[in-house]
């Protein structure tokens, strides 16, 4: 028989359900829950939620602000991977999970909590995400997980709603605009509700970072970002530290309608689910991020890095962010990012980015070698022997056929 839990640290965002399940841990365990708020780039939606938490019946409540850890160690090394899961997304939510999950288990030991808790359900990626760090950080911590215990009885969001309304929890959720909505620094991600018909366009209204590409700017705008070591470092030339570097991006990005994604991936857990995301500042990122490379990383190297992407996103997507493959695997992404510094120009125009210039002290492009005009340091029949040599194979295999 385990031992009383009297003491649960929670991850609170204040939404629906984890509002909900901090008054289910207090009447089910009778215990003290101490709701905690990661700040990741929620921006307004942080507004009230101490006394909200308070309200409901939290005993204390820590509200850090992580926004720069999360962009300098998460977000940018995500970045100088490239990573892209499913040729699509770009991270958002998969990149703030282990975080918050690892100053949870820090804040459960300061304040010798017996568990932990989070709301995500038993059908998602989140589940994995948070309890892997949990028990990767600490393998003795209690892990409780409404969704996944025999006690919840509210299965369904219209139930929650309900359970909320007659506890006069307030709640942004309503049975009109049911939407799961999880924003942090990178970006928001919208699913539920009209959402799950994967044929059904989202209504506009579910927009709230980007503008629509119709309704962008008639003109262009044009950025410049300047990367060292692949890290982005200064915007049109000057200097932000990476939380505000990202934020400056996704407000220039979101008035030109940039960063819509519109997929359905495939879950961890083995189903299909249809989400919809905004990744303004991050899909320009990741777009100058590519073009600086393109004048600066050896081709080989190139080669083996992106042979590695899929890994890569596909180890963030499934939350083994603190296993030893990821460790090792990051090991080498930075090792090929020593020589990618250097400033891309970018044009945003009605949800496009095109990258339009790029230069670098670094850079392996030598215009005397490329250029189709008069050279003198290329000697054009060098190719004669390149091309037999490399087709040798090819023309033994069709001599063989021959036969």
């Amino acid at each position: 028989m385990q031992p009383e839990i009297r003491k649960v640290v929670l991850a609170y965002s204040g939404g629906l359900d984890t509002s909900v399940i901090l008054k289910w841990l207090i009447e089910t365990f009778g215990c003290e829950v101490i709701a905690y708020v990661a700040d990741v780039g929620q921006k307004e939606e942080l507004d009230g939620l101490e006394e909200k938490a308070l309200s409901t019946g939290a005993s204390k409540v820590f509200i850090d602000d992580v926004r720069e850890e999360f962009a300098r160690n998460f977000i940018f090394a995500a970045l100088r991977a490239n990573a892209v899961y499913e040729g699509t997304y770009l991270l958002g939510t998969s990149l703030a999970r282990p975080l918050i999950a690892r100053r949870q288990i820090e804040i459960a030991h300061a304040e010798g909590a017996d568990a932990v808790c989070h709301g995500a359900t038993g059908k998602g990626n989140d589940q994995v995400r948070f309890e892997m760090t949990y028990m990767a950080l600490d393998p003795t911590i209690r892990i409780i997980s409404p969704w996944k215990d025999d006690r919840w009885r509210l299965r369904s969001r219209d139930a929650m709603i309900e359970y909320a309304a007659a506890y006069g929890i307030p709640v942004s959720s309503t049975k009109s605009k049911p939407y799961s909505e999880d924003r942090n620094l990178l970006h928001i991600s919208h699913e539920g509700g009209i959402l799950e018909d994967p044929w059904v366009e989202p209504p506009e209204d579910v927009y709230v970072l980007t503008v629509s590409p119709e309704d962008a700017p008639d003109r262009p705008t044009y950025v410049e970002i300047e990367f060292e070591r692949g890290n982005p470092v200064a915007v049109n030339g000057k200097p932000l530290n990476p939380g505000a570097l990202v934020d400056e991006l996704n407000a220039v990005a979101g008035k030109n309608g940039i960063g819509r994604i519109d997929m359905v991936e495939n879950r961890f857990v083995g189903m299909k689910s249809r989400g919809v995301y905004e990744t303004p500042g991050g899909t320009v990122l990741w777009s100058a991020h590519r073009a600086v490379e393109s004048i600066t990383m050896d081709r080989e190297v190139m080669c083996m890095r992106d042979s590695m992407v899929p890994k890569y996103a596909q180890l963030v997507y499934n939350g083994f962010w603190y296993s030893p493959e990821m460790e090792v695997l990051q090991q080498f992404i930075d090792g090929t990012q020593a020589d990618v510094t250097g400033t891309v120009r970018v044009k945003l125009y009605k949800g496009n980015t095109t990258v339009v210039g790029r230069k670098s002290p670094r850079s392996l492009y030598r215009g005397d070698f490329a250029t189709f005009d008069r050279d003198e340091v290329y000697n054009q029949k060098d190719a004669i022997g390149f091309i037999r040599l490399n087709a040798l194979r090819l023309k033994i295999r069709a001599l063989l056929k021959r036969l």
